[in-house]
């Protein structure tokens, strides 16, 4: 590259030597014409302004030149670098195998989908079939659209790589060559090593962005199909609802319709049972964690509630109401899963059938041997026509057997159920409602099997397993209720200590028979479980799931009721899980024995410090649940400011009371202290207030601000001693160097009493009837201070007199002093 100033230099001199030659002719005073100095300095200046034009042009024609190298430059680089990028990511591509891999399963699985509703229809469709294959297209449309969405930012990537190898190699600087023939060569070397890397990669980006093109095309056209098939199965299933009572069948014993041979109904409907089962445990597997966590949480409860009762010796035999701990696993298991199987969403029947199958082999064992062997055959009865039942609800298509089939074992269960109702043995029965399903029972086969005799075969099989299905479910749900009312009276009796507050349930106020609420409940329940079996009940249903899920503004803030509900679930399950922890680690039973209690002395303010992580983390999961903005929060905090700036103060000095406690532990739950001359133990520390169990047997609850402003001792950090002083007067004639001898070997075989700091003897003073004489000593716990007075006493009492030594009453003499006057007047008489 050139000086571009370097035209200036010349011009510089050449005007330098003009004005030499010009200054030298005037000293030698030579006489040269002006017109001549005039063309002569014309022709220089025109000539230097040449010259400036022509550098002037030869300058922009470098820098133009230099310019288009540099960009040269910086778009080979770019393309080197875009070369690279678009090699490092078709190493780490999308796996466009696994997904061709993946769409042939999903063929696959969208046939078996299709099987006895889109394809070999049969001659009538069923409502479970329906639901089932609306289920299974609906996860493969999902799935389905993961894969797409997959493919389309594979094809945007390599799209926008060949985009940008593209427009980079089009730049019109690339088509620039330098003047220099060395230099051009030079530079058509680069552009052709440029060439050679980018031409591969950019074949590659092709091909690979047509496959995916392809690929994405094959997933689209899929998913359009799969659309169009769960349209029309919802279409199916719409008619079946307003068609529930039309004839779908001939009469039973009448010419039947073409049916598909039986072994294909079962054979396609155990696949498409278990690819229902399949997508539903994938899409639910954090529900279904959270109710084996929910198992493990409520079986610990209950086996710590009988290691307690085996350990005071109060399990009974016969295990009248304590079934709830004789099995603790099955009782847990039971339990959560009637309870909580309202978690799971819509889910599939054969994942109902496994919930209820195994709850009913959990309650057989847990009242083994404690109900009637009668009632206990009435229940393996109703189990088996159960299963059997299901067994014939889980087949997907209408066949003769399957009517036969329904019709033997309705008229079976029919005339079981009035034969148990006729023996009228109900007043053996634990819960008085079974004999009531057992009726409803009865009522709803006999229905069936009218139903199914006249070709209503969708509702009569329906029927069919609802009458089964209804006894099942509520002696289940009944039992659960009396399992939960064991167990909580369970609680009453051993958890001694705890404290109202800490918990919502007042046990106290937990009788023999369960709330009234929980019966409620379990009818609601008792309702939904049997109503998903009718095509009906979706209908109905549907319209109040979409007014609960659909988004509402109240100004500029969107809301749902469904998001408002998640957000008081969150918090409340928050709150009682703060409340049970509080609930379980105020009790003695769980602090062990009293030689642990040293090692859970700080069990307290951890405890509180984690009720506080709990609320924190629920009311913020909360929020987020409930999609309430955070700018939202901010309003809320600043008025609280306001509120607290006002009129809060109090509350709010109590819970930063509570934290100081929390984190310098002054006081902790079990220390024993004395609070402004009031004694007791520390029984919890909340939020606002904390529980001091007096010595006296009330509950003392102190506000945390006056518990951190009043005048605190707290014996427990001392090591939990107190040293113990007796005062004791001793007549005047009593030999002094005998009483003290006599009380020191007392004190030596008092073993409650500490050696070291060794206990003193001191007389004090001179009394107004005895020397008062002085004990002080130390015992090995503040709660033996009582109890060794009380025995020291007796004990010096009693040597005391042994050895003749008296305890005087304080006396007083009283001496009466008489006038002189009349004194002198006695005398005259």
């Amino acid at each position: 590259m050139r000086f571009r100033f370097a035209w200036v230099i010349p011009i510089i001199l050449s005007f330098g030597f003009c004005a030499t030659k010009i200054h030298g002719q005037t000293k030698s005073e030579t006489s040269i014409p002006l017109d001549s100095v005039k063309t002569e300095t014309n022709s220089f200046m025109s000539r230097m302004q040449d010259f400036a034009k022509k550098s002037a042009k030869e300058s922009i024609e470098d820098f133009k030149s230099d310019k288009v190298s540099m960009v040269q430059l910086e778009v080979i680089n770019q393309i080197r670098l875009t070369i690279q990028d678009a090699k490092g990511y078709l190493k780490t591509k999308t796996d466009t195998a696994g997904l061709k891999t993946r769409l042939s399963r999903l063929k696959e699985d969208y046939h078996i989908a299709s099987d006895g509703v889109l394809n070999n229809r049969g001659t009538t469709q069923t409502y479970r079939n329906l639901a089932s294959t609306k289920r299974i297209l609906n996860e493969l449309f999902l799935d389905a659209k993961k894969s797409k969405s997959l493919l389309e930012t594979r094809q945007r990537e390599l799209a926008s790589y060949h985009y940008r190898i593209d427009s980079l190699s089009t730049a019109p600087e690339l088509f620039i060559f330098p003047k220099d023939s060395a230099q051009t060569m030079d530079y058509v070397r680069t552009l052709a090593s440029v060439a050679v890397d980018a031409a591969p990669v950019d074949s590659v980006l092709k091909i690979s962005n047509t496959r995916v093109q392809k690929l994405l095309y094959s997933y689209n056209l899929i998913m359009s199909e799969l659309q169009n098939e769960v349209e029309q199965v919802e279409g199916y299933e719409r008619q079946m609802a307003e068609e529930t009572f039309t004839r779908e069948l001939p009469n039973i014993w009448q010419k039947q319709l073409h049916f598909r041979p039986f072994k294909d109904i079962v054979r396609f409907s155990l696949n498409k049972n278990v690819l229902t089962l399949k997508f539903y445990i994938i899409n639910n597997a954090g529900k279904l964690s959270l109710i084996v966590f929910l198992i493990l949480g409520s079986f610990i409860y209950l086996n710590a509630l009988r290691s307690i009762y085996l350990e005071k010796g109060l399990l009974s035999k016969d295990m009248n109401g304590q079934l709830s701990i004789r099995y603790p696993a099955l009782s847990a298991v039971l339990v959560v899963l009637s309870l909580f199987q309202f978690l799971l969403v819509s889910p599939p029947f054969i994942l109902n059938f496994i919930i209820w199958i195994i709850s009913c082999i959990s309650l057989t064992i847990v009242f083994k041997n404690f109900i009637t062997p009668y009632w206990m055959k009435v229940w393996l009865s109703m189990v088996v026509f159960f299963i059997f039942a299901s067994a014939g609800n889980l087949l997907l298509q209408a066949s003769r057997p399957e009517r036969w089939y329904m019709l033997a074992l309705s008229v079976i269960g029919a005339v079981a159920g009035i034969l148990i109702l006729r023996q009228k043995r109900d007043v053996e029965l634990r819960e008085k409602w079974i004999a009531h399903s057992i009726f409803v029972m009865v009522c709803i086969e006999l229905i069936s099997i009218i139903l199914n005799i006249y070709g209503r075969f969708n509702l009569a099989k329906t029927l069919f397993l609802v009458g089964f299905l209804n006894v099942i479910i509520a002696i289940l749900f009944l039992w659960v209720v009396r399992l939960i009312n064991e167990g909580l009276l369970l609680a009453f009796e051993v958890y001694t200590v705890q404290d109202k507050k800490l918990f919502y349930l007042n046990f106290g106020k937990v009788g023999s028979k369960a709330p009234s609420l929980l019966y409620v409940l379990l009818v609601l329940g008792w309702v939904i479980l049997l109503g998903h079996n009718f095509p009906l009940f979706e209908f109905l249903s549907k319209p109040v799931l979409e007014f609960m899920s659909t988004k509402r503004s109240l100004g500029n803030y969107s809301f749902s009721i469904n998001g408002i509900l998640l957000f008081f679930i969150i918090m409340t399950i928050s709150v009682i899980l703060s409340k049970i922890v509080s609930f379980f680690t105020s009790d003695d039973h769980l602090n062990g024995s009293k030689g642990n209690n040293e090692n859970n002395r700080g069990l307290g303010s951890w405890v509180l410090l984690l009720r506080i992580s709990i609320l924190s983390i629920g009311l913020f999961l909360a929020v987020a649940a409930a999609g309430i903005p955070m700018e939202r929060i901010t309003i809320i905090i600043g008025a609280l400011g306001v509120g607290i700036g006002f009129g809060l103060q109090t509350l709010v000095n109590n819970l930063v009371s509570g934290l100081i406690i929390a984190f310098e532990k002054p006081v902790n739950v079990g220390d024993i202290v004395d609070v402004d001359g009031q004694g007791g133990t520390m029984k919890s520390i909340g939020f606002r207030s904390s529980v001091i169990s007096t010595w006296e047997g009330g509950d003392l609850v102190m506000p945390n601000g006056d518990l951190l402003n009043s005048h605190l001792m707290n014996w427990t950090l001392s090591g939990n001693r107190r040293r113990l002083s007796m005062e004791i007067g001793i007549a005047y004639d009593s030999d002094l160097q005998k009483c003290r001898e006599i009380i020191n070997k007392i004190l030596e075989e008092e073993d409650r009493v500490l050696k070291n700091p060794k206990p003193a003897v001191n007389f004090e003073l001179f009394g107004s009837s005895s020397i008062e004489l002085k004990i002080q000593l130390w015992t090995r716990h503040l709660r033996e201070n009582n109890p060794t007075r009380n025995d020291l006493i007796m004990a010096i009492n009693d040597a005391f007199s042994k050895n003749g030594i008296k305890i005087p009453i304080n006396q007083q003499d009283i001496y009466l002093h008489q006038a002189v006057e009349q004194r002198s007047l006695d005398k005259e008489k």
